[in-house]
């Protein structure tokens, strides 16, 4: 399994686990970061900072620290 940060853009991939805990964990569950959930990497940012991602037809910029704690599998 890889992090959702190290993914290139134009990838598709499948959400295996969150590592987060708490709040952070709760707003990404309830953005649609559950196991199974597809995620196209639509483009990243300057420095790679943020990152733009279709999570379930939204389009959603996630920093990269949370997107570290997201594991996935490419498909």
């Amino acid at each position: 399994m890889k992090k959702l940060a190290d993914i290139d853009v134009r990838k598709t991939v499948k959400v295996e686990n969150l590592l987060s805990t708490g709040n952070l964990r709760e707003r990404m569950l309830a953005l649609g970061l559950t196991q199974g959930a597809l995620i196209d990497v639509v483009r990243k940012g300057p420095k790679n900072n943020l990152t733009v991602y279709n999570i379930r037809g939204t389009k959603i910029a996630l920093r990269q620290e949370e997107s570290s704690l997201i594991l996935v599998s490419c498909i």
